[in-house]
């Protein structure tokens, strides 16, 4: 329902709430976070919200039709909100972790009920404490043990990137000689649904100024995939990552996902890919989390351990500037937004390659300040090929004037084919871009590779990280597809049909079996 925000931030101008002497504003105020919404009162239509500012409380109401759900935070269709009966989210005991005379010995924090127990044990996943208040303040900028701020003394490429706010270009070079880079990714199956839209975008003839020939990342889920033209989009040099096997339409799911569920969601799908797309040379490095729901540390935990080298999932806010990858061994540059609050906190050996959103405005010199969008179809106020005309050069022109921060465009393929307008102005802006003799369109993991080994534009013909997916080697690997139907007993009653070049299994490949051999005892 994320759609609705908008609407909501509007009416939240509109609504100042009429200052009820019988209400305690101080009250109802003391420890409450300022962006939390509660009730004043569960009468009424369940539309009615309020939160605390400097100048009183404000009011938003819900659109009609709508109730707010106080757990989500948003506004939902009626039916499906349960807590019209509560006026607050249920409050959770806080660890004691500022205090003027320390409380607890060194290496030890407090509890909420001032019980003492090491560090070590607070945001580690599992309560400790016996009010649990030690799992209760583990954001980003509350984890005892976060991760430090960025220290560029102990951080140092290829392993290692950061900057204070993130906006600093790797190498120091200076932004006229580096390549303004171009990243166009797309989530979810690939099938004849879509086939033809990438061949179209990516047909061999658009070369990049080093003589390659532009190249994509696309995050694979798995269901209704076709491996076969995976494993062609394999060959011809694009970047094949994964997005998830079972995408699972709840976003509580990936936000609260514990490590084995990344693992088997994320590793399950990368094990799908790789045997039936027959990519076998370790390329599948990346993911990105459905509904841009990040699982916290345990997702990152999980993709150091199966050496996944980057996630692309978390977004930065639409700021002056934009932002470059990092390196998360040191603390996020940036506040974290969106992904419902749950980016990691601690350090860890994986790249993020940061969605900075973009900035949707028809006329950025005149219209008034406007919230971002990261995926191009989430910017809602497209309706006309030459909006999205002018989105595409107004944000080029944001990171080719600034800090040459690589531009991000993610897709879901189903936009660009809802209007014919929309695919022949992406592409009306790739040739014009390549018109260009410092514009790239590269892959995720290429935009890395420059990164760990910053080149000035001059020296880029050369670059052999960007030769080596030059060429399209060979044919494709077969031209009639196996078009297995399967079952599963996960998913009764289904019968799947799993397109590969590779031999059938014997179950369609899911959660609990990912290689479709069968239910391991």
């Amino acid at each position: 329902m994320a759609r609705w925000w908008p609407f909501v931030s509007l009416l939240l101008v509109c609504y100042a709430a009429a200052q009820d002497d019988n209400i305690d504003v101080e009250r109802e105020c003391t420890d409450r976070p300022a962006d939390e919404y509660f009730r004043l009162s569960t009468d009424g239509d369940c539309r009615e919200v309020y939160r605390c500012t400097k100048s009183g409380l404000k009011e938003i109401q819900c659109p009609s039709g709508l109730a707010f759900d106080l757990y989500k935070q948003t506004c939902d269709w009626k039916a499906k909100v349960t807590n019209c009966d509560e006026k607050e989210k249920p409050r959770k005991a806080k660890p004691i972790l500022k205090t003027d005379e320390p409380i607890c010995p060194d290496g030890k924090l407090s509890c909420g009920d001032g019980e003492c127990l090491d560090k070590e044990l607070f945001c580690n996943g599992k309560p400790d404490c016996k009010d649990e208040s030690d799992e209760n303040a583990c954001s980003v900028d509350e984890d005892p043990n976060r991760a430090p701020e960025c220290d560029p003394t102990q951080c140092a490429l290829p392993d290692c990137f950061c900057s204070a706010d993130g906006t600093r270009i790797p190498g120091g070079i200076e932004p006229p000689q580096v390549p303004q880079m171009i990243t166009i990714t797309f989530n979810g199956a690939v099938n004849v649904d879509n086939i033809d839209l990438y061949e179209d975008i990516f047909n061999g003839q658009r070369l990049n100024p080093n003589g390659c020939s532009i190249k994509g990342t696309f995050f694979i889920s798995h269901k209704y995939t076709n491996y076969s033209a995976v494993q062609d989009l394999h060959r011809r040099g694009h970047e094949i990552s994964v997005f998830s096997l079972t995408h699972k339409d709840d976003p509580n799911y990936w936000t609260s996902g514990t490590y084995d569920d990344w693992l088997a969601e994320m590793a399950g799908a990368r094990l799908i890919v790789e045997r039936f797309a027959n990519i076998t040379d370790g390329s599948i490095i990346g993911m990105r989390a459905p509904y841009l729901r990040v699982g916290g540390n345990k997702q990152f935990e999980m993709m150091a351990d199966q050496f996944f080298v980057y996630d692309a999932s978390i977004t930065a806010s639409l700021g002056r500037v934009p932002i470059w990858p990092y390196t998360l061994y040191f603390r996020m540059p940036h506040k974290c937004n969106g992904n419902a609050h749950n980016c990691p906190s601690r350090s860890h050996p994986v790249w993020e390659m940061v969605m900075n959103e973009l900035d949707r405005r028809d006329d950025p010199t005149f219209d008034e300040s406007l919230p971002g969008c990261h995926m191009v179809d989430s910017c809602s106020n497209i309706a006309s090929g030459e909006q999205f005309a002018r989105l595409l050069r107004h944000n080029f022109n944001r990171h080719y004037n600034s800090n040459r921060a690589p531009l991000g465009l993610h897709f879901h393929a189903s936009w660009l084919k809802s209007k014919k307008e929309y695919r022949d102005e992406l592409i009306k802006f790739i040739e014009e871009m390549l018109a260009r003799s410092d514009v790239f369109f590269v892959t995720n993991l290429q935009v890395i590779q420059w990164m760990q080994n910053p080149t000035e534009l001059n020296a880029l013909r050369d670059f052999q990280e960007w030769k080596e997916k030059c060429d399209v080697k060979g044919q494709p690997y077969c031209s009639l597809p196996n078009a297995c139907p399967l079952t599963t007993r996960e998913l009764p009653g289904e019968t799947l049909r799993l397109f590969t070049c590779m031999e059938c299994p014997n179950n369609y490949p899911w959660i609990l079996d990912p290689t479709g051999d069968g239910f391991s005892v």
